[in-house]
């Protein structure tokens, strides 16, 4: 940590794996941050080594062993750390995890499968940052066949109202219950982006599951609800795709 001139508050959150410099700033205007018992919510603010940072209460320090974790996030959960209207979080099922982690990304409240969840800030903003290109797969349900044309726009591009996404690998994956299963992986994030774009070919999405994350695949053996602590191997697949050196991992 930097001694005499200290560092930036949103530095050492990021550096503590609490969030993105970005997200902390977030963090920071909203009040949550205090140092030395006082909110900050000062942009510019330094603090030393001798301060004592806190985060919604918790105590920050740079330098710390990361955790990391994977989640079978159900239907009906909010990818977020907390919710001001009370609905369950994916958070609230981490029972017994003795540390702040915070979802990678996020999925829809009804959308279930593969969450990260970590307090590796830096290693979250490049997983969910578009210049980093990193993919996720999908399994989408559908009440109808997928017609050859529509496939074929999927692979080249939706014009949506945000503009056109990017073209997508995608292939059909057989059915189930005289329901049609299709794969798409995307590397964009934008907001419920998988379902606007079988919308807008006329395949309203029954059900929507993601089932990988760059390297990491949802098991099945992992049911809906469940999470699991990520190995070494994962840690540093998921590190080595975004450009970063291998971390000090705690597989507790």
């Amino acid at each position: 940590m930097e001694q005499a001139a200290g560092i930036r508050l949103q530095k050492l959150l990021a550096q503590a794996g609490c969030a993105s410099r970005r997200q902390a700033e977030v963090m920071i205007r909203a009040g949550r941050v205090a140092v030395n018992g006082l909110i900050v919510t000062d942009m510019g603010r330094k603090v030393l080594e001798s301060d004592e940072v806190r985060l919604d209460g918790h105590t920050v320090r740079a330098g710390q062993s990361r955790h990391y974790y994977l989640l079978n996030k159900p239907v009906g959960v909010i990818s977020s750390a907390r919710d001001p209207r009370g609905r369950p979080t994916v958070v609230d099922l981490l029972s017994g995890v003795p540390v702040r982690v915070y979802p990678v990304g996020r999925l829809d409240f009804d959308t279930s499968g593969l969450l990260l969840l970590t307090d590796d800030g830096e290693l979250a903003y490049r997983l969910t940052h578009p210049r980093y290109g990193v993919e996720k797969t999908y399994r989408v349900t559908l009440r109808q066949r997928v017609a050859p044309e529509a496939l074929r726009a999927l692979r080249t591009g939706i014009f949506l109202e945000d503009g056109k996404t990017a073209p997508a690998r995608v292939r059909t994956a057989g059915r189930e219950r005289e329901c049609e299963i299709v794969e798409i992986t995307i590397h964009e994030g934008r907001n419920r982006q998988v379902r606007r774009m079988f919308a807008a070919l006329g395949y309203p999405v029954l059900k929507l599951e993601r089932v990988r994350f760059g390297p990491i695949r949802l098991e099945s053996t992992l049911k809906p609800g469940l999470f699991r602590v990520l190995n070494r191997r994962e840690v540093e697949a998921l590190r080595k795709i975004t450009g970063l050196p291998a971390a000090d991992v705690n597989e507790d």
